[in-house]
């Protein structure tokens, strides 16, 4: 944003930090997504947060896979992430992976039970989850508690060795099973995972926990700021336990407010039940929250890197308005999209007095917006048009400044016209609509002393190009999906694509650019789809000129 913004409550540890010289002054942040699903604007908002921070304070970030489930990830999953933060428009200074670290996890793993501080549990998850107690009851201690450092030591090694089956045994921290905090009392470090890894293959068959993988990674690569989301509070006592037992780089967590959008879902299971069951094409569809869906649909990240400055770093949840990434994308599109006719609902309009078989070259501009207009492209013009349904009637109100028969209107970069007669089918329904139109009218060269107040778009029946367009609206009918009663697929949207299967567009748009964002003038702004081709030609809306949605 160009104006000056004070700074959020993270801004101000960070600076507090340089100034009292903690770390050396250093600012090293990471984001450390798990490869299991496709990114979506939720994570934009941390990767704009870490990777922000780090450039504002002259700092670095590194990309860190959390990669300690094999059961649920995926190469395809990491170069989509990769794909997705480079996008955004940022570098890491590291590409890294959890199991990059899983010989020295182990070591930290036998460090603790050399300590007194883990042991070996035989119990199954239920019975640990019983002998947890409650929030207002303690947890209870079991007989593997008290197992020699020795026994426990031998039986991690043979954990480790692929001596028992999957759910056979865990490794459990020995902390506190009377704390209030339920992730103090024992939790899990390590259990048994006889999986394929996507980047160490059959090396291990023990898998380190969320929990203890995160923050001794974080030590090893000596961040000093490690920033996640509210859920994630409970788990910092934790976070702090391991390394002050283990007397490793003291990285500090720090938590802010997630992302939630309403009109849409952001819990990554959701997104994976829509793929899955066929409610979206895939988890680039672009009604879906993913950045690679807001890619395919047209937005800019520009677009997405404004709207997470503007909803800024809280540490209070709230529901973020779909509308104002709405406004971020039609911002940043008015002043870079280039402007072109389409006709979603043709119909024809000929100009009678035009000579027939006569075509000229009118010009329009790429963009207004901008000084000297971005250049410009030809537009041919001739005697048979197509023109939106919406713009004639034939039988006009007062106010209807469009074409009607006896009302004039002016085509855009081109001439006034007259409406004069109709051609119906059988049905009643208008076929073609017949005008005049005013020589001396010419657009940038108008001496017909005539002023009309309506000007409508057209494209040259004889010129166009055709095309497949998607509109595109929100996903869901109602503000919080989530949050309703019963499942929370019933809530879709039926109306949330409408496919124009023959749109007439201008003959310049069929070398539309991939990425690039195009105003169909009057219509919304568009992009190419990633599966057009020279032959059929698609067209995605990214969003309407105004903010149309209303609240049903």
């Amino acid at each position: 944003m160009s104006e000056e913004r004070s700074l959020n409550f993270i801004e101000e540890i960070v600076e507090q930090d340089i100034s009292a010289g903690k770390h050396g002054g250093r600012v090293h942040t990471r984001f450390p997504p798990e490869p299991n699903g496709y990114l979506h604007i939720g994570h934009a908002k941390s990767i704009c947060l870490n990777f922000g921070l780090a450039k504002k304070y002259g700092g670095k970030t590194n990309l860190r896979f959390d990669d300690t489930n094999p059961v649920t990830e995926d190469t395809e999953y990491v170069e989509s992430i990769k794909e997705d933060v480079r996008w955004l428009g940022f570098e890491w200074e590291n590409e890294l992976y959890a199991s990059d670290y899983f010989d020295k996890l182990y070591e930290f793993a036998v460090t603790l039970i050399k300590k007194g501080l883990a042991y070996v549990d035989d119990s199954t998850a239920e019975e640990i989850a019983a002998q947890k107690g409650t929030p207002t009851e303690p947890g209870t201690p079991n007989e593997y508690r008290s197992r020699s450092v020795e026994e426990n030591l031998r039986l991690f090694e043979e954990m480790k060795d692929g001596k028992y089956p999957d759910g056979a045994k865990v490794l459990r921290a020995k902390a506190n099973l009377a704390s209030p905090n339920m992730h103090m009392r024992d939790p899990l470090m390590y259990r048994i995972k006889h999986a394929q890894h996507h980047r160490t293959g059959d090396k291990w068959c023990i898998y380190p926990m969320y929990d203890f993988a995160h923050g001794q990674s974080d030590a090893i690569e000596q961040i000093t700021h490690s920033i996640c989301t509210l859920e994630f509070i409970p788990h910092r006592e934790l976070y702090e336990w391991f390394i002050n037992k283990l007397e490793i780089f003291p990285s500090r967590q720090y938590e802010f407010a997630r992302l939630n959008l309403n009109y849409t879902v952001m819990s990554k299971r959701k997104l994976m039940q829509l793929v899955k069951e066929g409610h979206v094409e895939d988890w680039d569809d672009p009604r879906m929250p993913t950045i690679s869906g807001l890619r395919r649909r047209g937005y800019t990240p520009a677009s997405l890197r404004e709207f997470c400055d503007r909803i800024g770093v809280a540490k209070r949840e709230n529901m973020i308005d779909v509308s104002l990434l709405e406004f971020c994308i039609r911002e940043d599109l008015n002043k870079t999209a280039w402007r072109r006719m389409a006709v979603l609902d043709p119909v024809k309009l000929i100009i009678t007095n035009y000579p027939e078989g006569q075509t000229e070259t009118l010009h329009g501009e790429n963009n207004p917006e901008v000084e000297g207009g971005e250049g410009g492209r030809d537009i041919p013009f001739s005697r048979e048009l197509w023109i939106e349904r919406e713009d004639f009637m034939e039988e006009p109100p007062k106010k209807f400044f469009r074409l009607g028969v006896g009302l004039s209107v002016r085509l855009k970069h081109a001439y006034i016209i007259k409406g004069e007669s109709v051609v119906k089918d059988a049905d009643g329904n208008i076929t073609e609509i017949h005008c005049t139109y005013i020589p001396e009218s010419k657009s940038g060269n108008d001496t017909s002393g005539i002023n009309v107040k309506g000007t409508i778009h057209w494209v040259s029946a004889q010129h166009a190009k055709t095309a497949e367009v998607r509109l595109y609206d929100r996903l869901f009918r109602v503000e919080d999906p989530s949050n309703e009663e019963g499942d929370f697929k019933e809530y879709i949207n039926p109306d949330s694509l409408k496919v124009i299967e023959t749109a007439y567009i201008e003959p310049d748009l069929a070398t539309a650019i991939p990425g690039k964002g195009y105003q169909f003038i009057r219509k919304g702004y568009f992009t190419l789809d990633k599966h057009s081709s020279t032959d059929k030609l698609v067209f995605n809306r990214t969003v309407t000129l105004k903010d149309g949605w209303v609240k049903k």
